[in-house]
């Protein structure tokens, strides 16, 4: 792992209750490891995306607090704390108006830096043609956009980067070729990255550690391999059942071709 690797997050009894009386996330208390890749996995309305916003402060829990490094998220200003989060989410929020270039710099410029050189560089990472600068971002393809919100999620050099659902909405081959660029991302800055997916293969796949919840709580905290083997309780065996048995049917239509 290398030596700068990203900060540890703790979830101290953390939960979230609205008006209406729903518990969205129901005193959930864990730790995650500097440095690792953990996949917040279950079906929707499970609580996912509601835990892991209210790491960046997208959503202030009712009860409980969130730690990055021993220090409370609610310590200092919100912008302060989120311009040292990358965060990356399906609908990517890019700016219709401004430019790739201007897209991705905004960050660095918020903070007053020079990002001529680190613009260029910052492509380069996501495996986007430098000549894409210059164009807004509805002439690129869903993939491209999606690699400009990820590039502009790591203009700050953050070492936290955040994912809700991040590659929900591209194809299957696109999907597969941006996850395997954050997963080499991840082991080549030592980020630690926290990822909300509904892809249940995509969280055995590229995480190191997935964390499955259920009406708010965490039903299972393992690794990908337990699961595969069978552990981790109904709720996490009932998503893995599904690209299991995809794996089989795929398996049973190449015997029958051969």
């Amino acid at each position: 792992m290398p030596d700068n690797s990203g900060p540890a997050i703790a979830f101290e009894r953390v939960t979230k209750r609205y008006a209406d009386g729903t518990v969205a996330v129901d005193a959930v208390s864990l730790a995650i490891e500097p440095g690792s890749f953990v996949a917040l996995v279950g079906a929707s309305g499970s609580g996912k995306s509601t835990l892991l916003k209210t790491v960046n402060r997208l959503v202030v829990p009712s009860d409980g607090r969130v730690l990055i490094d021993g220090a409370d998220v609610n310590d200092g200003a919100a912008w302060q704390l989120r311009r040292r989060i990358g965060y990356v989410f399906q609908n990517v929020g890019l700016f219709p108006h401004l430019t790739v270039a201007e897209n991705v710099a905004l960050p660095l410029r918020l903070e007053r830096r020079d990002d001529r050189a680190r613009f260029g560089a910052l492509l380069d990472t996501v495996e986007l043609p430098r000549n894409l600068a210059s164009r807004m971002p509805a002439e690129l393809s869903g993939g491209q956009r999606q690699r400009v919100g990820v590039a502009r999620a790591l203009a700050t050099n953050p070492g936290l980067l955040l994912m809700d659902e991040p590659f929900g909405a591209l194809d299957p081959v696109t999907r597969e070729q941006l996850g395997q660029t954050i997963v080499q991302l991840q082991r080549e800055r030592g980020l630690t990255v926290l990822m909300v997916t509904h892809d249940m293969a995509e969280a055995l796949l590229d995480a190191e550690r997935v964390l499955v919840m259920e009406r708010g709580r965490i039903v299972a905290d393992t690794t990908p391999a337990a699961l595969i083997a069978g552990e981790g309780g109904d709720t996490a065996q009932a998503l893995v059942a599904v690209p299991r048995a995809q794996a089989e049917r795929i398996a049973a239509l190449a015997r029958g071709a051969a």
